[in-house]
């Protein structure tokens, strides 16, 4: 049957696909709108089947704040030509929008939300996949409930994040730590709630490089004693080449090597256990300060001071409750 520009159009309204799209599908369904529906999202699966391996590093990230309810989603893409088109702004925004609406508790839950148009964020997302044949995916979803919700959003929408207040506090500050979460990627609100994971990881790390730098001290101190130079003898590589170059003999070589694999033996095996602890210590302190938003310096403050000391002068009283960001660059 013949298949005018008004069906065209009519269908192109309904799924938002492509002319052509829209003509064949059409075509195939014998003018019948459903059938062609349903084909055009069928193409669209099939797309994504085909796709599914690809990486999303491109996208948009958009927050929504209503009340004491704040959201944070992604929609990603392929590359950076799909996410500044408005139609993928449109989807991106509509997935928030639907996200604020019906406030799921997961992405998993989000992706079955319901659009404007009545059809699914999964159906949407499959649908714009089809459009364009390139892969696009809700990347992130999170949702805060709380008193007191701020939020940022980076200028590129590339990352964002939203964190939730004990009590309302002033915009700009509210905004300004938001940005702070955005811009230096705490790992938490503080020590006292920091992963254990990421603390046991951390406390082997210091401890270990305690160790090692305790190791070399005392190797560097006996190379000098023998009067050659630690940095010539550095690793194996620097050992031969400063050999062949003649600013080691074959003597000093051979005992460097002695000395490096004696003495960091004994001193291994005879480390004071009660410093390392102390130095260690003193490490998760300096990564507690850099790595959780509550102790980090407060990027929008004049003078030196910490994020929680900050808000002190703003309230004695509120509390950061939570935060979460995104960022497609991580």
């Amino acid at each position: 049957m013949a298949i005018s520009a008004a069906d065209v159009m009519k269908l192109r309204k309904m799924t938002s696909a492509g002319m052509m799209d829209c003509k064949k599908a059409l075509t195939e369904a014998d003018g019948d709108f459903q059938k062609a529906v349903e084909i055009i999202r069928e193409k669209g699966k099939l797309v994504a089947a085909k796709r599914a391996d690809r990486e999303t590093t491109e996208g948009a990230v958009s927050v929504r704040i209503e009340g004491g309810k704040g959201i944070i989603s992604c929609l990603g893409c392929e590359t950076d030509f799909v996410s500044a088109t408005a139609e993928f702004k449109a989807l991106a925004n509509e997935i928030a929008d639907a996200a604020m609406a019906a406030f799921p508790a997961d992405a998993e839950a989000l992706k079955a939300a319901v659009c404007s148009n009545g059809h699914t964020v999964e159906e949407e997302i499959s649908a714009q996949t089809g459009k364009t044949g390139e892969k696009h995916q809700l990347a992130y979803y999170a949702s805060l409930e709380a008193p007191f919700i701020a939020d940022y959003v980076h200028f590129n929408n590339k990352l964002g994040a939203i964190v939730a207040f004990s009590k309302e506090i002033p915009a700009n500050v509210a905004k300004g730590i938001a940005q702070q979460v955005t811009a230096m990627n705490p790992v938490s609100i503080s020590a006292a709630d920091c992963p254990a994971e990421v603390v046991e990881k951390e406390q082997a790390i210091a401890v270990q490089k305690t160790k090692d730098e305790m190791v070399q001290k005392a190797v560097e101190a006996a190379l000098k004693k023998a009067g050659i130079n630690p940095a010539h003898v550095d690793s194996e590589d620097h050992i031969e080449s400063n050999t062949a170059k003649g600013w080691l003999t074959v003597e000093q070589a051979a005992q460097a090597r002695e000395i490096i694999k004696t003495v960091a033996e004994e001193k291994a095996a005879s480390l004071n256990e009660q410093m390392i602890e102390n130095i260690a210590k003193g490490r998760m302190a300096k990564f507690f300060k850099e790595q959780t938003l509550e102790e980090q310096d407060f990027v929008q403050s004049d003078e030196k001071i910490s994020v929680a000391k900050y808000l002190k002068t703003i309230d004695p009283e509120v509390k950061i409750l939570a935060f979460r960001r995104f960022s497609l660059a991580d």
